[in-house]
């Protein structure tokens, strides 16, 4: 646990060296998908990850809860190449991600949270966008690009501009631009906020036949149901820190995961309060 160090007005100080990673974290002739070992990361003086340790399985549809502040999306640009840590490593498949950004980053899909598309495209060319930087062929892109309109259900929107979109479309449109070089690991972060119930289940399916076909997904959600039924493994984030992880069963124990997530992050306000909004009438 992270101590202040009383320097003046330096506020809590991180330690001097990296935390060495764990002998497990080392590549593996079948690596995980993702190991995180010893990541830190600070904003001024907030402590956004402390020291944070995950492996996230091969084959996985992996869930990361949390409430606000925890830390999930700070953990999660990291763990991308998007947001280089204060200390700490990651390994995507065996390859230390720090060390070889190039190799490691392609084998990686992302959909991070708040970062718009390139909205003057139509989705067909958003798509194709996204395949040509990822060095992909113009033949190839062309017929991806084609396979996920197809399967996003976004054929007849294809030429239509991005901007124009539902904000369901809008994040199947960026699903696709995040597979279209097939990575072997997708990491999303809230895929299904503002999504509409029928979009949601849509891009539930596709994600579960491309785990199903081998692959790896992270998914970053504040809904307790949606991870408990899609997931099959879980970490519960708050403070910086992994507070449990491993198979949703394993977590959730004998109760729901949103009890166990309640029970584990605290801060629930039970009774009293806001009495007045029961009265008959108004005061005078």
């Amino acid at each position: 646990m992270l101590t202040p160090v009383p320097d003046g007005n330096q506020g809590p100080q991180l330690p001097p060296d990296p935390p060495p990673p764990l002998a497990s974290a080392q590549p593996l002739a079948e690596p995980p998908a993702l190991v995180l070992r010893g990541l830190w990361r600070r904003f001024g003086s907030t402590i956004a990850v402390a020291g944070l340790d995950l492996d996230v399985p091969t084959g996985s549809c992996y869930g990361l809860v949390g409430p606000n502040g925890a830390g999930k999306t700070t953990t999660l640009l990291m763990a991308t190449g998007l947001l280089r840590p204060d200390f700490g490593s990651v390994w995507v498949q065996g390859v230390d991600l720090w060390s070889d950004p190039l190799r490691g980053k392609a084998l990686l899909g992302v959909l991070p949270d708040g970062i718009p598309l390139f909205d003057r495209l139509t989705g067909a060319q958003a798509i194709t966008y996204a395949g040509l930087l990822r060095g992909l062929d113009r033949d190839t892109v062309a017929a991806r690009t084609a396979d996920l309109l197809r399967t996003m259900d976004l054929e007849r929107d294809a030429d239509t501009l991005v901007v124009d979109y539902s904000a369901g479309m809008t994040k199947k449109i960026a699903l696709a631009c995040a597979m279209v070089h097939a990575p072997r690991l997708l990491v999303l972060d809230e895929p299904f906020e503002a999504v509409d119930p029928v979009s949601a289940a849509n891009i539930r399916d596709i994600l579960a036949a491309y785990v199903a076909g081998g692959g790896t997904v992270i998914v970053s959600s504040h809904v307790m149901d949606l991870v408990q039924r899609m997931c099959d493994h879980v970490a519960v984030i708050a403070g910086g820190h992994v507070l449990a992880a491993g198979t949703v069963d394993e977590v959730r124990g004998a109760g729901t995961l949103e009890d166990r997530f309640v029970q584990l992050v605290g801060g629930r306000i039970t009774g009293g309060g806001l009495a007045w909004l029961g009265t008959s009438s108004a005061s005078s």
